[in-house]
């Protein structure tokens, strides 16, 4: 029996940001620009289209001003780009618009030392004593609600798991921070980027937060699925959270992503934009996005890259009915090719056998 309630859902797309720094160069400005209006086109509203970030470790970053001073804004699309430190984001306010930019100030804090210092040259102590100046500016700023989070909060490939307990208290200290300072916490980003995520720490993850952190609102997913879990996650923590809460998922077309630093390169993958809107489509989630336009989305993007992608639902297709259904009549199908049937037709597999269709008797 389904769920009667979930909680609202934003789905942001990082297929331009994330999706791309694990990419050798080669995806041109145009081919960008390309995808970009194919997922507008398919109903995604928000997108990660690039990242202020030094080109010599992230080559596939390095024309996001070229593709930013392109984009052309769509009402009702927001366009987001990272951007690392001060001058990225100074950078970015003077491409706003097109880029929106998150309205709450933030503290994180990364679980991981070996990966801060492999992707920012910083230690764990540096991340306490950088909460300081967010916090004393949007103290300045009259802000009234900002937002804490964890990197590598469930494990990391270089210092193992990480506890439910110790997620928790890194959590708290974020939180009394910004409680001491007279501002409300209304929302948590989670990101995962050396895939650990585990269903059942998801849940009570999200189970503690509700309880001790009870002004959290919004709670922000960032899943790598090197492991294959991270959509499994996503469905644990529509059950956890209840209508009023919202729950902002990130994915990638393809499921493509990872970071550079993690160990695992391409193989890392984020959760699959169209096997995602699948799953909701399954709950009765209605996201207004066409998967049909995903899927040629995805299947442009494996062009592109000249490689297969991650995603089963591009594989298959989603459940048919009606006049989707296949074809009683069809022949055996083999092939990952021949499989791509439900959108191409019976092309791919003619000349396939049908070994359970006998001859007529009087036939030689």
């Amino acid at each position: 029996m389904l769920k009667k309630s979930y909680p609202k859902i934003q789905i942001t797309d990082e297929t331009l940001r994330d999706g791309l720094q694990i990419e050798r160069e080669g995806v041109t400005v145009d081919e960008k620009l390309e995808l970009l209006n194919l997922m507008v086109a398919a109903g995604i509203n928000r997108m990660v289209v690039g990242a202020f970030v030094n080109p010599k470790w992230s080559p596939q970053m390095a024309d996001t001003l070229d593709l930013v001073a392109r984009i052309k804004p769509v009402e009702g699309v927001k366009f987001f780009a990272l951007a690392l430190n001060e001058r990225g984001r100074e950078e970015r306010k003077q491409y706003s618009p097109p880029l929106s930019i998150e309205p709450l100030p933030a503290t994180h804090l990364h679980m991981c030392s070996e990966f801060i210092k492999r992707n920012t040259n910083k230690t764990l102590d540096d991340q306490e004593r950088l909460w300081d100046a967010p916090i004393e500016k949007a103290k300045a700023n009259g802000a009234k609600e900002a937002a804490i989070g964890l990197s590598a909060g469930w494990g990391s490939n270089w210092t193992g798991v990480v506890s439910h307990e110790d997620r928790i208290a890194a959590l708290a200290l974020q939180y009394q921070a910004w409680t001491d300072a007279g501002i409300v916490v209304k929302r948590i980003d989670m990101a995962d980027p050396m895939a650990w995520n585990t269903p059942i720490a998801v849940r009570e993850d999200i189970a503690e937060i509700k309880k001790r952190f009870p002004t959290i609102e919004h709670f922000h997913l960032h899943l790598h699925n090197a492991r294959g879990l991270a959509l499994l996650s996503i469905y644990e923590a529509l059950n956890a959270l209840s209508e009023s809460d919202t729950l902002i998922i990130d994915c990638a077309i393809g499921g493509i992503g990872g970071c550079p630093y993690c160990g695992n390169g391409q193989a890392t993958g984020m959760i699959p934009t169209e096997d995602l809107v699948h799953l909701l489509q399954t709950l009765n989630i209605d996201c207004g996005i066409h998967l049909e336009k995903l899927i040629a989305t995805s299947v442009r993007l494996s062009e592109i890259l000249k490689r297969p992608l991650h995603s089963q639902v591009t594989f298959n297709g989603g459940l048919p009915s009606g006049d989707q259904l296949y074809d009683v009549d069809m022949p055996v199908v083999y092939t990952f090719a021949e499989a791509q049937h439900f959108r191409l037709g019976p092309k791919v597999y003619e000349g396939n056998a049908r070994p359970w269709i006998r001859k007529p008797s009087n036939e030689v």
